[in-house]
């Protein structure tokens, strides 16, 4: 397998550094897993001869974009930016469009893309996402959304393939979206190279999103949550919801699917969920206390979510 790896200049300096280390290492462990394992290569891809990342670490382009064709996979990782506003100015950068063009010229019968975090704005900048799964940052998940709405976003998986197109989450999901590459060659490498470097499986996002850092700008969701958020030990009811706040039903839903990519009952499980973790943590409450306080009559129900929670995290 032949992998180029995109690097502009400011992009993410322990995301380029992760993706190679990871093939590097398994490209050198392959023989010891499966002697049939054919070569790993790695290369640089940029649109200048010399790039520098965000960690000052100053890499040596190997191919320039125009030669992206040439391999099996295209990495596109993270632009260094942590913020809707700085992500959008990012991909008006020559360099962004520069690869923005190149990954649009590429012929998916023959290459794959894979991205992550920022990175798969880029991807996304092409068409390609069209009605197609792909997840990124989850709390840029609001302004994907906006930019790209006909792609189908799931921000609680860390790493989603769509026949040619593999996107990661957030900054260390890099790790993640490398180890997918080398499973699609071997998984039992992928395993070996795993346990050779300690990394833990994490097929999810869930554990680490934070909703109240989800910036969205529609008013009725915005109202929607501190409605909720001040009655978790109360029963649900959405009709009951959408009236309270002015509105219908249908376009409750709708809405919060727009902005948060959740049904408003899957938003109010994840609070439950998230007030719930905290009760366990700075109180003494027993978990049927916990359980009522966030809206549960019944401790094991309670106990099944968040059992379900840890399974998918």
């Amino acid at each position: 397998m032949r992998i180029g790896l995109i690097a502009i200049d400011g992009c993410f300096g322990s995301a380029i550094a992760s993706i190679i280390d990871i093939v590097r290492v398994a490209d050198g462990a392959r023989g010891d897993v499966d002697p049939r394992i054919d070569p790993i290569e790695l290369a640089i891809l940029g649109p200048k001869r010399r790039v520098t990342t965000t960690a000052s670490m100053t890499l040596s382009v190997d191919h320039p974009l125009s030669e992206s064709g040439e391999f099996d996979v295209v990495v596109v990782p993270a632009l260094g930016t942590l913020t809707a506003a700085a992500t959008n100015d990012a991909l008006q950068s020559r360099d962004a469009r520069s690869v923005i063009a190149s990954l649009g010229r590429l012929d998916e019968a023959t290459t794959r893309i894979a991205a992550a975090c920022t990175g798969v704005f880029a991807v996304a900048e092409t068409g390609r996402m069209h009605h197609r799964r792909a997840t990124t940052s989850w709390f840029l998940g609001p302004e994907f959304l906006k930019r790209y709405p006909t792609v189908a976003l799931d921000l609680d998986t860390m790493v989603v393939v769509d026949g040619n197109l593999v996107t990661a989450g957030a900054a260390f999901a890099h790790i993640d979206l490398a180890l997918s590459l080398v499973r699609s060659i071997s998984p039992d490498l992928a395993q070996h190279v795993a346990k050779l470097l300690i990394i833990d499986e994490r097929p999810s996002q869930a554990a680490f999103v934070a909703y109240e850092h989800l910036r969205h700008e529609d008013p009725i969701v915005v109202e929607f949550e501190r409605f909720v958020r001040a009655r978790l030990d109360e029963p649900f009811n959405v009709a009951f919801v959408a009236q309270s706040l002015g509105t219908s039903r249908r376009t409750l839903e709708r809405r919060v699917r727009a902005a948060l990519n959740l049904t408003p009952l899957g938003f109010v499980q994840r609070l439950r969920i998230e007030r719930a973790r905290h009760l366990s943590a700075t109180t003494d409450l027993t978990s049927a206390e916990i359980a009522l306080r966030v809206g549960y009559a019944n401790a094991e129900t309670l106990r099944s979510l968040l059992r379900r929670e840890r399974r998918r995290s």
